[in-house]
């Protein structure tokens, strides 16, 4: 191990893969090593090796060990130790070597963490159970052996769930899904479709990651990250800030939780990297790992804490040396770029991005003729930009400011094989991110490029708008929201327009959503283009982009645009091209927020619960005038349940909406109500999961941002018409457009819950409105005399 007789010695088992992050992690810890005086030795895979030459350049020595066979590591360094060649330090920076550098330490003596610690907690299931025995909050969760065993516990538990590989990274294979109709597409993603997978509770909540080392075998906590993430289906994560801008009491609870965590999980040795969520009930624990993040975080850190070296900081520990910690002063960020599906045709603006004095690493793997494909994974990303800055406030605007700077230019696919044409092929993202509010355009150019003279030109624009004032539900407060707007152009005139607003606060990111609508748009715009049926190839088409995992939002707002043309070029509005009732008088419930005054003028209130004062809240509303619709978005257990049910029978709600997180109470809750309607709402996004709503509960809440749109929510409405249930047509908070195009559907609705405008917009907060469809297309919202505004 040793090139020089007598010299302590590193083993880097594993290297680094053949990603620039990781042959970057890699390198680091290796020099390091070095400018302690450490010899250095690298194992890893024969390919590998031979792919990561900057790797092997770094370190004294590197051999061809199979790190991913058990017992193989730990055999090779044992031989060598017996004849003299015994390292100071076992150490591995891969995810997927852990295991091999825990078994090699305890084989050699060496510090480092138990290798049945190591498996526990790559082994995600046992890492759940491991925690939740601990006395941690852990979602449900249960080991899968086929499709049947996913559906008995889709049937047994609260839904959205998340379908992942027992064993992966890089969120390869992970995927949410809202129902049994789901479930196809899911496990087809998996990695090893003939591999036991986890099917888990969605955890609702913002989420975060905790980096820090452990020195002499106890956690220190180094920062706490913000992630951007992917919106469901995929959780690829987009974009990190560090530190992360929480209060300090929050922090502190993080690290406690975090610390405690680590030590019943028996770990002891090297880097963390701990995901978790801030929920409604308090921290949800999250995947554990022996390793520094990913991300770029390895270069976020030391900026962040000026001259701190992370591995270095392993291998004094492990030497017997002090170890300073300096502290955090300063902030970084990182934002990966993520470029619409197409053809690469130029990129603009990359040399004065990556040149910028804040960054402290920047890469784009793209040039012209690059095929941009799907981006489903960690190992998809195409570039990224990483910078430092005094705040992570302005890390954060930094870091998306140069990346918004580069101009990516692409053109759609002419047909699916176009994909093995000349360029080489790079994923793209096909859904929103969560996060902080977008503060600049669209970063992406997406070139129209019609098959003939009658596709027109797709414009899609974001616009971020902070809301009229800040809305407040059980497990989330929404302060700003992304208006994006899609526009089928043609010359000075625009023949079709759909609207929409990404909640931010719901993992709705509005400019990745603009990037996938901007796709499904073009390939829509020629396939209407080539028949003269108006509606046949909206419906197949956006059936389609629905079972390749598009996201509801960008499918809502390319149907909007798509049968708002078909409309106006039919010369009627888009209720009557779909053969709905013409809507009459649409009236409002009057939605209360968490924390707001409840007003007592009769009409209708939809009381938001589901906080630490709704005990207070229910005693207020005993004897009020109004029918009641109580809405606790899931945030009640068993034990708020038992307490509040005295009062909800009490006031003997005409709805109660969401009130459990466990649809096992449901059951139990109707029993207790006998003339209140129980309606689900959360999770309920696909005609399968309205047919769920209805056999479990007496009716659902339909929203089209959830459903993808009028289509698949007027069949989810038409079946639970058919069986009886009460309906109620719902909404988020949304453009004036995007609420008048949903109250096309009121007609076929009991309730109408859309006044998410009042937020977003200068809107009167009316009782009523009506629908003005003097105008071919989408109607508009009309407020006067006879509606009560």
């Amino acid at each position: 191990m040793s090139a020089r007789s007598g010299t302590p010695g590193l083993l880097l088992v594993g290297g680094g893969g053949a990603m620039t992050l990781s042959v970057d992690v890699a390198v680091q810890a290796l020099e390091q090593a070095r400018s302690r005086g450490l010899d250095t030795h690298v194992t890893n895979q024969a390919e590998t090796l031979a792919a990561t030459p900057e790797v092997t350049a770094a370190a004294d020595g590197a051999t061809a060990v199979d790190f991913t066979r058990p017992g193989a590591t730990a055999d090779w360094a044992a031989a060598r130790a017996g004849s003299g060649d015994h390292p100071a330090v076992a150490f591995g920076v891969r995810e997927m070597a852990q295991v091999a550098v825990a078994e090699t330490a305890e084989r050699l003596g060496l510090l480092g963490n138990p290798p049945a610690a190591v498996r526990r907690i790559r082994t995600k299931d046992a890492c759940r159970a491991a925690l939740a025995e601990a006395g941690f909050r852990q979602p449900a969760v249960r080991l899968c052996h086929g499709g049947s065993d996913a559906l008995a516990f889709l049937a047994g538990t609260a839904g959205p769930w998340v379908v992942k590989p027992r064993d992966g990274a890089d969120s390869a294979g992970v995927r949410k899904v809202t129902g049994p109709g789901d479930l196809t597409a899911a496990l087809g993603r998996l990695p090893d479709p003939q591999a036991p997978f986890l099917v888990e509770e969605f955890v609702q909540g913002e989420e975060y990651s905790v980096e820090g080392v452990f020195l002499d075998g106890a956690p220190r906590v180094l920062a706490v990250t913000a992630k951007e993430k992917l919106a469901p289906p995929y959780f690829v994560e987009i974009g990190h800030v560090l530190p992360a801008p929480l209060p300090q009491d929050t922090l502190r609870e993080i690290e406690d939780t975090v610390t405690a965590a680590l030590t019943a999980l028996e770990l002891r040795f090297g880097l963390f990297h701990v995901e978790l969520w801030l929920t409604a009930e308090g921290i949800v624990l999250g995947e554990v790992h022996a390793r520094i993040g990913g991300g770029w975080i390895h270069r976020m850190l030391p900026h962040a804490r000026p001259g701190l070296e992370l591995y270095g900081a392993v291998y004094d520990d492990v030497l017997g040396r002090p170890v300073e910690l300096p502290p955090a002063s300063r902030a970084a960020a990182t934002r990966y770029f993520a470029p619409p599906a197409g053809r690469v045709t130029a990129v603009d603006g990359w040399q004065e991005a990556r040149t910028h004095p804040a960054v402290l690493h920047a890469e784009l793997r793209l040039a012209p003729g690059d095929v941009v494909t799907g981006f489903r994974s960690g190992g998809d990303r195409v570039g990224a930009v990483v910078v430092g800055a005094a705040t992570p406030e302005e890390a954060r605007e930094l870091a998306r400011t140069l990346v918004d700077s580069v101009r990516i230019t692409v053109e759609p696919l002419e047909d699916a094989g176009a994909a093995g044409a000349p360029g080489r092929t790079v994923p793209a993202v096909p859904a929103a991110t969560a996060g902080a509010p977008a503060a600049f355009g669209t970063r992406f150019a997406t070139r129209a490029v019609p098959t003939g003279p009658a596709a027109p030109e797709v414009v899609v624009t974001v616009e971020p708008r902070p809301l009229t004032s800040s809305f407040q539900i059980s497990h989330m407060t929404i302060r700003t929201v992304d208006i994006v707007r899609l526009r089928l152009r043609r010359a000075e005139t625009t023949e079709g327009e759909g609207e929409i607003a990404a909640d931010l606060g719901y993992g709705q990111d509005g400019r990745a959503i603009a990037a996938e609508a901007g796709a499904l748009a073009r390939v829509l715009a020629e396939e209407c283009a080539a028949t003269a049926d108006a509606l046949e190839p909206i419906r197949s088409r956006l059936a389609k982009a629905a079972a390749d995992g598009v996201g509801a939002p960008a499918r809502m707002l390319v149907e909007m645009a798509f049968l708002d043309r078909a409309a106006r070029r039919a010369g009627v509005p888009v209720w009557h091209l779909l053969g709905l009732p013409e809507p009459g008088l649409v009236r409002l419930l009057h939605t209360v927020p968490i924390g707001e005054d409840i007003p007592l003028d009769g009409r209708p209130l939809k009381i938001k619960l589901g906080g630490a004062q709704d005990e207070r809240v229910l005693r207020s509303l005993l004897g009020v005038d109004a029918p009641l619709i109580l809405d606790a978005n899931r945030g009640w257990d068993r034990a708020d349940w038992e307490r509040l049910r005295p009062l909800v029978s009490a006031l003997a709600p005409a709805v109660l909406e969401d009130p459990v997180r466990d649809p096992r109470l449901i059951p139990e809750v109707r029993a207790a109500l006998p003339g209140t309607a129980v309606l689900l709402d959360e999770g309920i996004a696909t005609p399968a999961d309205a047919e769920y709503a209805v056999r479990v509960a007496d009716g659902l809440n339909v929203k089209l941002m959830r459903f993808g749109g009028l289509l698949p929510a007027l069949t989810a409405l038409s079946a639970a018409t058919g069986q009886g249930a009460v309906r109620m047509l719902g909404c988020f908070l949304e453009p004036p457009r995007a609420i008048a195009y949903a109250a096309q559907l009121a007609g076929v609705c009991d309730w109408s819950d859309l006044d998410g405008h009042f937020w977003v917009s200068q809107d009167p907060a009316v009782p009523s409105y009506r629908l003005d469809s003097s105008a071919p297309g989408i109607p508009r919202i009309a407020y006067g005399q006879d509606t009560g505004a």
